[in-house]
């Protein structure tokens, strides 16, 4: 319904109740005149009388009193609409629907998420995890969170959490059993816990980089995991050697639970962004989240003593 229409029927309305159109005209903060030009335009375009109009008084038509009798509710349900609306752009609420995968989940949301739900208790949270690659607007997301080289360039992006890089990690147990490896081709001999890409489904190469050198391994494991908990409990549990982004694991590392390999050819990664469409303007309950990841800097994440307690 174009927004004239939805005028000229709230001043058709406003008659009616009121019996005035001065009194309508208050009510809308218009000018009596308006309100009149309002009428006109509403009769004109449905081909009939709405009003009786005399110099004392205005009442309703036979027509008229049927068409307000259809449109009353439904026009105070399209006001009600467009005040919660209104409200929602000054007051974060709603229900907010994220796609991340583990990851994401345990660098970037985990550590912030009890003390943003404190800060905004109208908005409800609803974190789907999942390492592929999904269309979040045919799934009725309002944003995702994935490694920057994943975002398609027809997104909004925003950088979220910290720098990461790949650790190789193992259990102290592994490595006094297996040794470990003085460099990368080293790893050819020894169980490594396979990650299938989520763009293809192909096992990632594990790729490592020290000075001008770059080198990438085609791995051979008995275990494919598509989950980082899973990989890092896999590596605690002693099944082999795995190669992950940091973020979750420096609890494990400091507790002595992980030993980290390699650390001389560690590479950089691509950060984590959260993206959005670019072609609709983000709600205010995700601006919120969007701004209130960038105010945080709360240096005490939660305690992981367990990948998947």
């Amino acid at each position: 319904m174009a927004q004239s229409s939805t005028e000229n029927l709230a001043a058709f309305v406003a008659v009616a109740e009121l019996s005035s159109f001065s009194g309508a005209a208050v009510r809308l903060q218009v000018s009596p005149s308006a309100v009149s030009q309002s009428i006109r335009t509403l009769e004109q375009r449905l081909g009939v009388a709405l009003l009786n109009r005399t110099t004392r008084s205005v009442s309703l038509t036979e027509a008229g009193a049927r068409y307000l009798e259809r449109i009353a509710g439904p026009l105070r349900e399209l006001n009600a609409a467009a005040e919660e609306l209104g409200a929602e752009a000054d007051h974060p609420s709603g229900l907010l629907r994220l796609n991340v995968p583990r990851a994401a989940y345990m660098t970037v949301l985990r550590p912030m998420l009890s003390r943003f739900l404190a800060a905004y208790p109208d908005i409800d949270l609803e974190l789907v995890i999942e390492n592929g690659l999904v269309d979040i607007i045919a799934r009725g997301f309002d944003a995702g969170i994935r490694f920057g080289d994943l975002v398609e360039r027809d997104m909004v992006a925003v950088p979220v959490g910290p720098p990461l890089s790949a650790h190789v990690i193992a259990s102290p147990d592994y490595v006094a059993m297996r040794g470990a490896p003085k460099c990368p081709r080293d790893l050819l001999e020894h169980d490594c816990i396979a990650f299938p890409a989520a763009t293809s489904g192909q096992i990632e190469r594990w790729v490592f980089a020290r000075g001008e050198e770059r080198l990438e391994l085609a791995i051979r494991g008995r275990l494919i995991v598509n989950d980082s908990s899973a990989m890092a409990q896999a590596a605690l549990d002693g099944v082999g050697v795995g190669y992950m982004a940091n973020g979750f694991i420096e609890r494990f590392i400091e507790d002595g639970r992980l030993v980290r390999l390699l650390t001389d050819w560690s590479l950089p990664l691509p950060g984590l962004t959260l993206y959005y469409p670019s072609r609709r303007r983000a709600p205010r309950k995700l601006r919120a989240l969007i701004d209130f990841m960038r105010a945080d800097r709360h240096p005490a994440a939660p305690r992981i003593d367990a990948v998947f307690g």
